[in-house]
């Protein structure tokens, strides 16, 4: 029902109480989900079941059943057709642990931040659990835990290489990627009477079949065997994987598991503009279930309860990032018109003040493909559009974002527009008409502009696909000039990432040099992440680099970790016996001293009882950088860091669908 501020204000049922008002006796899919309920299309479990129940399905949510009994897990009995299974908009593990491995005291996805509310690996468990009380019932699974372990993978959190989630959890088909078009096409089979265990040829589903019944054709992967006892091996592997990750070139990818075969279908095609539109006019809440009010609700929400999600993909193609193997690297947009009507729905929701939190997505300035090319030849393999230096078929162009974004300002009872889910600046300065950054400076920065240089040291951007540091020195020049030229005080907030694969003590310490030159002291920092799936997490396991199999240098003992990551924060009293350490290590005394050039002194604590007079760096201090991990990017990330829908690096905070 819509009410008279014509917002929807029906949830999926998520109680049994709520089936019954709905004169529902059995739903024909469940969603079982580790996170709980939000009807946001920032969050995978609203755009999947509000997708099924357009579709005329009747769905309800198990959100973060209680494993250690059977009362949730038989709430609803069984469903008519499946169990759809996700731990959630990011991986349990990364939910549940630091970069460190130290437990989280809290979790963004829960009612109250409340930490512990889902499993360790919570698709396995949610899975075995449902075996274990409704036997065969077909199972599949989805989001972004299953999607980045669909392959045998590194697991950090046990150093060791797991087989597919497929093979543990025992489901029958995989959905990975962004599931609309899977999820649309598995239902409608499954209404119709075939059987899960037959269905093999969707697109973005990965299945487990006899050798003999493989695909003939396909490009096959060393085995679970052989990348568990042989990193080479692990390494060739990554390769393949990536290199076949493409919606126009794309082939089916194989993987022996035991006596069994892992097929992973070619990707899912990118969603149409008329199909994203559809997506996001789903009669969503924007709210957190009812229930979750008396514990002070879910804060995920907030970063995204209003702001707009206008792309999907990213051909930025960070190594450490996984949207390349989750959502893919071709962007796709919605229309001008499904945006603002959105836009004019979020300015008509009762707490709104007036501030539009993002129009971004995994990166906010893409709006189209990075070249002509991609749309029938797809990406190039192996290859980066922006790294290390921009391709020259690039074709930079904001016109069409700087239009929306000009549009979304003049909808009645909007303030202003910002932009908070990252932009990429060396694809803006390859742009040759500055009005975008001029606008973009001047209107939709509140006080500070988070980007994301992540390291100084070339030989370090280089393993992190990245750009190097002179894109960035270009983009803070000119975004400086135009803050003083139009009279505004404000601040870059570079993302900066200690102990990435490829960087030595050596390293870490030009990045604290260039932080002091730069007048940068940075309140948080990120250590390296290995979440599943990405090119850098198969560096870190493997020292190798899967694309030239090179030796590559990982600091991986917590002791260098911390000095590394002690050094990006050298001005803190803290950290000044672990620079110290760091420094002399690295036979760097230059550094050490009372002269404005050096990092720090060595003076005993008792000689500086006076106050913290040895620290020399800049006096301007960066604004908070999320500590959260970054995957996706929730950099969850949540990321993840505003509204894309996206694998980044899993900055923990944000709320970003998974689908």
């Amino acid at each position: 029902m819509i009410n008279g501020e014509n917002m929807y204000d029906k949830f999926i049922p998520m109680t049994k109480k709520e089936m019954d008002e709905q004169g529902i006796e059995q739903f024909d899919f469940i969603y079982v989900t580790g996170d709980a309920y939000v009807d946001h299309p920032s969050f995978g479990a609203a755009i999947v079941t509000r997708l099924i129940e357009a579709m005329g399905f009747s769905v309800g949510i198990i959100s973060q059943p209680d494993w250690r009994s059977d009362r949730d897990f038989r709430r609803f009995g069984a469903p008519k057709y499946a169990f759809l299974v996700t731990a959630g908009n990011i991986d349990s593990m990364v939910a549940h642990y630091t970069a460190a491995k130290r437990k989280r005291s809290d979790d963004a996805y829960t009612a109250g931040g409340m930490a512990g509310k889902r499993p360790d690996r919570a698709v396995i468990v949610y899975c075995r659990k449902l075996r274990e009380y409704f036997g065969d019932i077909p199972i599949a699974i989805g989001g972004l835990e299953a999607s980045l372990r669909r392959f045998a993978h590194y697991d950090y959190w046990d150093d060791a290489v797991r087989p597919s989630v497929l093979v543990d959890s025992g489901a029958d088909l995989l959905m990975y990627g962004m599931g609309e078009h899977q999820i649309q096409e598995l239902c409608t089979r499954l209404a119709n009477g075939e059987n899960i265990c037959d269905i093999h040829d969707i697109r973005g589903t990965c299945y487990m079949t006899e050798p003999v019944n493989t695909p003939i054709g396909a490009a096959q992967c060393p085995s679970f065997e052989q990348v568990r006892d042989n990193k080479r091996e692990y390494a060739k592997a990554t390769k393949i994987q990536y290199d076949w990750q493409d919606e126009v070139y794309g082939k089916t990818v194989i993987q022996r598991h035991g006596n069994m075969m892992l097929v992973q279908n070619p990707p899912a095609k990118s969603l149409t503009t008329e199909e994203l539109d559809y997506i996001y006019s789903l009669p969503y809440t924007r709210r957190y279930h009812p229930s979750y009010e008396a514990l002070g609700g879910v804060p995920g929400i907030e970063e995204v309860r209003f702001s707009i999600t206008h792309n999907r993909g990213c051909f930025g193609y960070c190594n450490f990032c996984s949207i390349a193997l989750h959502q893919g690297r071709r962007v796709t947009v919605r229309s001008e018109g499904s945006v603002l009507a959105e836009a004019e729905r979020i300015t008509k929701m009762p707490d709104f003040k007036g501030y539009i939190h993002d129009v971004g997505g995994p990166t906010a300035n893409f709006r189209h493909t990075s070249c002509e090319k991609q749309l029938d030849k797809g990406l190039c393999m192996g290859k980066k559009c922006l790294a290390p230096a921009p391709c020259p078929a690039l074709k930079a162009d904001h016109t069409e974002y700087l239009a929306l974004l000009r549009k979304i300002r003049a909808v009645k009872g909007v303030k202003r527009v910002f932009i908070r889910s990252g932009i990429r600046y060396d694809y803006l300065m390859e742009d040759k008409d500055s009005e975008f950054i001029r606008e973009l400076i001047k209107y939709h920065v509140s006080g500070q502009l988070k980007v994301a240089p992540e390291h100084c040291s070339a030989a370090v951007l280089d393993k992190m696909g990245k750009p190097h540091i002179e894109a960035y020195k270009a983009f803070q020049k000119r975004f400086y000039e135009i803050t003083k030229g139009i009279g505004k005080e404000q601040y870059l907030v570079p993302y900066l990432m200690s102990s990435h694969p490829g960087s030595t003590l050596k390293e870490a310490i030009d990045l604290a040099l260039f932080l002091r030159d730069n007048k940068i002291r940075p309140e948080q920092v990120q250590d390296f992440y290995p979440t599943p799936g990405t090119i850098s997490t198969s560096m870190f396991y493997t020292e190798l680099d899967p694309y030239t199999m090179e030796k590559v240098y990982v600091p991986k003992t917590p002791k260098e970790k911390a000095m590394q990551r002690a050094l990006l924060q050298y001005f803190r009293p803290q950290n000044r016996e672990l620079v110290l350490e760091a420094l002399k290590k690295a036979g760097r005394y230059d550094l050490i001293g009372s002269s404005p050039n050096c990092l720090v002194e060595d003076i005993s604590a008792d000689s500086n009882k006076g106050g913290d007079k040895s620290w020399h760096g800049g006096k301007n201090r960066t604004k908070r950088i999320s500590e959260c991990p970054r995957q996706g990017k929730d950099r969850t990330g949540g990321r993840s860091k505003g509204t894309a829908q996206a694998a980044r690096p899993q900055r923990k905070k944000r709320g970003k669908p998974k689908v």
